[in-house]
Parts: C-alpha cells; structure tokens; sequence
C-alpha cells in the first residue's frame, strides 16, 4: 500500500517559496509551473491555496507595505522635532527591509504591468510622499537645509535605502543596526543645517 505525498504547504510556507521565484524570475517570467516545481507541489495544491500567481504577488508586496506603513504610525514617527522622526523612519525602514529582504525586493521591483503591481507602486508613492511631508516639515522647522529639494532629497534618501536590496546580504560583523546607523549618518548628516 502507497501513500500519497500529504501537502504539507501553508499559505505562508507557499508565499516564501513564491517570492523567492518571483525575485529570481519575476514576476513576469514565472509560470505557475515554476511555482509547482520550486514547491515540490501539484499545480492543484497551490490552487488549494491561492486563486493564482496574481493572489501571491497580492500577499507579497502587501506584507512588505504593511511593515513600511507600521513604521510611519510608530511612536518614534509621529513625536517629537520632524527631524527625529525622518531618522527614525529612516532607520526602522532600514530594519524592515532587512528583517523582509525578499519581500521589499519584490515590492521594489515591480513595473505596474498588473493591477496589483499598479497599486503596489501607487502605495509607495503614498509612503514616499508621507516621509517628503517629514522632510518639509524638518526644513521648516530649521533642522534641514533649506537650499535642498524635499523632493529630490526624498529620492535620494530612499534611493540609498532601496538600493541595499541590490547589495545586502546578511553576514557575521554587521548587525542591522549598524547598517541603520550607516544609512542614517550617511543620508541625513548631508541635509541638516549646521548648528
């Protein structure tokens, strides 16, 4: 007597095993096939799941957007000099894409070719929008410089933090907080005001 292969996947195990194919294919060029194949699964038990790719792609820039919008609704974010609260959410932006490295990879990569990449970007536009609000707050409050775009410092400032997606590979001697502490030296010693 046989047994069959029992699905041992959860939503989430599933999820992992999606972005990570998702980040090495794209989103584009990943066939539910693929999917199966890095699984180990019949396409009929990923079905059992999600209604499809789509569905995946949904769950995965969502859980990324989710941790970036927690860190603006923070204590840290929202007391205190705008200054500080442009460092922290620098900082714990950092945080979040390093605890979620293949998630906000995902999330940075999409191109709007779907409807849910297409709300994807318009959400990271609202976040980077919500910190150019900090930033303009910061140099109205004398703490920025003022000779400095908020825009074009916003783009810089994420610029440097996104591209750790590219580069970023956890290893023995630098702690995420010292990758943070990096970021936030580097980015904001360069716009504030000398005092």
């Amino acid at each position: 007597m046989t047994t069959a292969k029992r699905d041992t996947y959860t939503p989430e195990t599933l999820l992992s095993v999606a972005v990570q194919v998702f980040n090495e294919r794209g989103y584009d060029g990943t066939s539910m096939e693929h999917l199966s194949k890095a699984a180990g699964i019949s396409k009929s038990s990923i079905y059992h799941h999600v209604a499809g790719k789509e569905e995946l792609l949904q769950r995965a820039v969502s859980r990324a957007l989710d941790e970036l919008f927690a860190v603006l609704a923070e204590p840290g974010a929202i007391r205190g000099r705008a200054v500080e609260r442009v460092e922290y959410v620098t900082r714990r932006t950092v945080e979040v894409l390093v605890a979620e490295l293949p998630y906000v990879t995902l999330l940075l990569r999409v191109r709007g070719n779907t409807r849910t990449e297409r709300w994807a970007l318009e959400r990271r536009r609202e976040f980077d929008h919500q910190v150019a609000e900090l930033l303009k707050a910061a140099a109205a409050e004398g703490d920025l410089r003022a000779d400095v775009d908020i825009r074009l410092a916003t783009r810089l400032l994420f610029g440097m933090v996104n591209s750790l997606v590219e580069w970023y590979r956890p290893h023995p001697g630098t702690t995420p907080d010292q990758l943070a502490d990096a970021v936030v030296s580097m980015a904001l010693d360069g716009l504030r005001t000398q005092r």
